[in-house]
């Protein structure tokens, strides 16, 4: 985006310099939905077999939420302020905060949908054979799945927030232009930015619910 803009009147949508920008808005919000599912699966992938351990072994249950909690609890720039030395002005240093925020709300809700797993269920499986492998991939996530959706949902609305913070690292999609927009005093990419990160949260919780009611017909009344 051009800087010096100066005008002596700034309306909040400047539609004529809008229309000669759209691919301006167009790569920063790529970037932010990239930056967000990078940021669920890598939350995913790692908070799936920490919620089963949780779960199973509860002397691990202490030590994974407490990590977990202690992550979530640090600012954000000062967690970027503490990798850049090690991983630089990088997609990397991004990441690792946007999964490290990621993890309490995943881990939770793998542990809540297993434990909500029905104990004669499990007997039942137990008796008909199931390996406990075989019978946590088979029995428990399946029937843990309403849980575990709610907390992605929960997890990408509060990831797409975030990543607008990464706008301090050079990075954050739209919160690059909400940045630039502020500093510059120049109203148009910092609503439009704003309006844009708005409606990409409603459209992926929408769209997850959407995909629980087929995942999980038999939890649309739960």
């Amino acid at each position: 985006m051009p800087t010096g803009i100066f005008l002596t009147f700034d309306p909040w949508i400047n539609w004529g310099w809008l229309s000669s920008h759209v691919p301006l808005f167009e790569d920063a919000l790529q970037q932010h939905i990239t930056l967000t599912a990078i940021a669920i699966l890598g939350g995913l992938v790692l908070s799936l077999p920490l919620g089963v351990a949780a779960h199973r072994w509860r002397a691990f249950r202490s030590p994974v939420l407490a990590v977990s909690e202690i992550f979530y609890t640090i600012p954000s720039l000062a967690l970027f302020a503490l990798l850049i030395p090690y991983t630089g002005l990088t997609v990397v240093t991004a990441e690792i905060g946007l999964i490290g925020y990621s993890l309490l709300i995943l881990v939770r809700n793998v542990m809540v949908g297993l434990e909500a797993v029905p104990p004669d269920v499990i007997d039942a499986a137990n008796g008909m054979g199931y390996r406990p492998l075989a019978r946590l991939l088979r029995i428990e996530l399946p029937l843990a799945l309403p849980a575990i959706i709610a907390g992605i949902r929960i997890a990408t609305v509060t990831t797409i927030g975030l990543v607008t913070v990464t706008a301090l690292i050079g990075l954050g999609g739209l919160g690059q232009l909400i940045l630039e927009g502020f500093i510059e005093n120049f109203h148009t990419p910092l609503v439009v930015a704003t309006v844009l990160s708005i409606a990409l949260a409603l459209v992926a919780d929408l769209s997850l619910a959407g995909l629980q009611r087929v995942v999980v017909p038999w939890a649309r009344n739960t």
